[in-house]
């Protein structure tokens, strides 16, 4: 079960640290399938124009996690991008709204735990449910509707999704409060999956595996 948090400023400070002996790297290309310009970047990027890259259309993350945007200055869409190659748009996300990006951060990884909060109403008040160390690939399974108002992130990083098999729009949550869904970068309190953010430094693999249709629908709970 879980809670969560929020701070819009959190979302576009570039936090490029993450724990301690963290290092990240990703290598970004123009165009699907690593071709055209090709561009590595080992810390916050707000605009990859300024890299002389018109656009990004594939990435291969060497180490991380990262957050990438469809817009400039962290803004529009948020994706995560865990360890791993991805040659086209539709490895990072099944909510097209383009085919490409043009800004990068490190995600803050504070700890190997993690433990989070959630509440159907602004504020952290309402019902609660509490995450911990877990990956919850339904919240209806568990009684939790699909009102996800206020967040705390208490330990760890996650990332919210709009509908149930972590699909939809992406919502990062590291460490700290979220009163409301607009700290988080949402128009409506709608999540109905969360995951665990993947991190080299405590996980060997350095990335998430999708689960199969029997586990999203008996997850095992701790």
């Amino acid at each position: 079960m879980s809670e969560q948090q929020g701070a819009p400023e959190q979302l576009a400070a570039g936090k490029s640290q993450g724990g301690a002996g963290a290092t990240y790297k990703v290598v970004v290309f123009e165009f699907e399938n690593f071709r055209g310009k090709k561009v590595e970047l080992s810390a916050e990027c707000k605009d990859v124009i300024e890299k002389e890259c018109e656009k990004v259309g594939s990435v291969i993350v060497e180490s991380g996690p990262w957050v990438a945007f469809e817009c400039q200055a962290f803004g529009g869409e948020q994706f995560v991008l865990e360890k791993g190659e991805y040659p086209r748009w539709s490895t990072w996300t099944n909510s097209q709204t383009n085919n490409y990006l043009l800004s990068f951060r490190p995600l803050q990884v504070d700890s190997a735990d993690h433990k989070l909060h959630l509440f159907d109403k602004p504020g952290y008040t309402g019902r609660k449910m509490e995450i911990v160390d877990d990956d919850i690939p339904s919240l209806w399974v568990h009684g939790f509707q699909d009102c996800v108002a206020s967040v705390k992130a208490l330990n760890g990083t996650w990332v919210g999704y709009m509908f149930p098999g972590y699909r939809g729009r992406q919502y990062v949550f590291e460490l700290g409060d979220y009163k409301h869904w607009n700290d988080w970068g949402a128009t409506a309190p709608q999540i109905q999956s969360v995951r665990r953010v993947r991190d080299m430094q405590w996980h060997k693999r350095g990335c998430f595996t999708r689960p199969n249709s029997a586990e999203i629908l008996s997850p095992s709970i701790r």
